[in-house]
């Protein structure tokens, strides 16, 4: 069944679309220009344009947020918010206008600068995974779904193509322009449907009084290894290329740290309304089924027509600004530092046409995770268990050379980092009710793995040092 949306809602909803579709027909030229243009849009980005798509881009599991609060309340804020305003704040103040400074086009360009070409590739492999758009694109799927009543497959096949269609021939240019339209709608969504809820039904009294008393408890009745785990997890904005691309395409160093500072308080204030809207879905329906439906089922129960669609259209929004931008990341990091980098060609010609091919390998790529998971929760927390070990420490490590190993150690370091991860989950994957070893969740082990290859690569380079003596002028 579908949402029981009106003309005018429909209306709204194809207006979108046909949007997104012009935008690719638009800037399909860029594509044919220089690969500066193409990856970085001539490092021309402004501090309103690095505002708008970086908030957009980083907030698109929104369906997994209402899912969330639905069953653990305010806690939604302490796991999915807090942790990631303070990596945001470490990357403003410790990585940003360094990001900007080496003038680079991508993460594995930083770590071909500090550890090697090796390095860099092994990085690549991390970043393809890394920054699937695997959750965003099942999350899309599901929305389509809930309004317009289709099967899984087809919803999923319509949300990977348009996770390609406009971005694929425009190039960062043609998410940037998306994104200053999604901002809008993104907030414009939650900043109508908020107070008309709380004028409709009661404020805060009335959540307290339909809610269960834990949804107002910080953790929300989940242990404490669960909550802090995402802290861990939350360290990949530390290594996250979304932000250092960000950070490349700024004009100027002060609009790359200057623009994650403000986009923080754009989170904060996103935050709130999600959460709040989220218990006011928990208050309304408590017996919902499908808790990832809590935002489309309230939109379809409890708002009027016009205002149901703008809500839709920020739902779609918020969701559609991540999948372009880690569609974006993913093609780029197929073309250019896997295949680019591999064949090892002296210019930088073929470029753009080999993050063309990128685009297509990532989008089939997220349709499988997709269908093989069906929880953007799971993917969030597997990925990020997987590659925040695997590359934190090369990657907060790149600007303090008295801390790097050599290339050979660096690589030995993210494969331990990922690889001990991979292998700690697996069990949790092959069998039915399985369970991490000793209970221990896999980022830990990872973490260790990658900080002890680490340790032993600056070991072995004292050695090296002592070895060789003083120097002799």
């Amino acid at each position: 069944m579908g949402a029981r949306l009106t003309p005018i809602d429909l209306a709204m909803v194809g207006a979108y679309a046909l949007f997104l579709l012009y935008l690719g027909y638009r800037l399909s030229h860029v594509a044919r220009g220089s690969t500066a243009d193409y990856l970085v849009m001539g490092r021309r980005l402004t501090l309103p344009s690095f505002v708008a798509t970086l908030v957009t881009t980083w907030y698109g599991g929104v369906l997994g947020v209402g899912e969330f609060t639905f069953r653990f309340g305010i806690s939604n804020w302490i796991v999915f918010g807090v942790p990631y305003y303070i990596g945001a704040l470490l990357f403003a103040f410790f990585m940003a206008r360094r990001a900007h400074r080496t003038k680079f086009y991508t993460v594995p360009d930083l770590l071909n600068h500090a550890y090697g070409r090796p390095a860099a590739l092994a990085g690549a492999v991390v970043v393809q995974f890394l920054n699937s758009p695997a959750p965003y694109v099942l999350m899309l799927a599901v929305l389509l779904q809930l309004l317009f009543g289709w099967g899984f497959l087809p919803a999923l096949g319509v949300g990977t193509f348009f996770s390609v269609v406009y971005s694929l021939r425009g190039g960062f240019p043609s998410v940037v322009v998306a994104d200053r339209v999604q901002f809008v709608l993104m907030f414009a969504g939650f900043l109508v449907a908020l107070p008309f809820l709380a004028m409709t039904h009661g404020g805060l009294s009335f959540l307290q009084a339909n809610v269960p008393a834990a949804h107002f408890v910080w953790h929300g009745g989940n242990n404490l290894q669960y909550v802090f785990v995402w802290y861990l997890i939350a360290l990949q904005t530390l290594v996250e290329p979304t932000f250092y691309q960000r950070a490349f395409a700024a004009k100027d160093e002060a609009t790359a740290q200057r623009g994650v500072l403000i986009s923080i308080g754009f989170w904060m204030l996103f935050d709130f309304l999600t959460t709040f809207t989220g218990l006011y879905a928990r208050a309304l329906m408590p017996d919902l089924a499908d808790p990832v439906a809590a935002f489309p089922r309230l939109a379809a129960e409890f708002l009027p027509p016009v205002m149901r669609g703008l809500f839709f259209l920020g739902l779609l929004a918020t969701i559609m600004s991540t999948v372009d931008g880690y569609t974006f990341i993913g093609g780029v990091n197929f073309g250019r530092d896997l295949i680019w980098r591999w064949r090892r060609e002296p210019d930088e010609e073929n470029v753009n046409r080999y993050s063309q091919i990128g685009f297509v390998v990532t989008a089939l790529l997220a349709f499988g995770l997709a269908f093989w998971f069906r929880s953007a929760v799971d993917l969030w927390h597997h990925v990020g268990s997987i590659g925040v070990p695997a590359l934190l420490i090369p990657l907060i490590l790149v600007h303090a050379p008295r801390w790097r190993v050599g290339s050979a150690w660096a690589t030995a370091s993210m494969v331990a980092g990922g690889g001990v991860a991979l292998g700690w989950l697996l069990p949790s994957l092959v069998a039915a009710g399985g369970s991490y070893p000793f209970g221990v969740e896999p980022i830990y082990v990872g973490l260790a793995a990658s900080a002890s290859v680490w340790a032993m690569g600056l070991l072995a380079a004292k050695k090296v040092r002592n070895q060789a003596g003083p120097s002799v002028i």
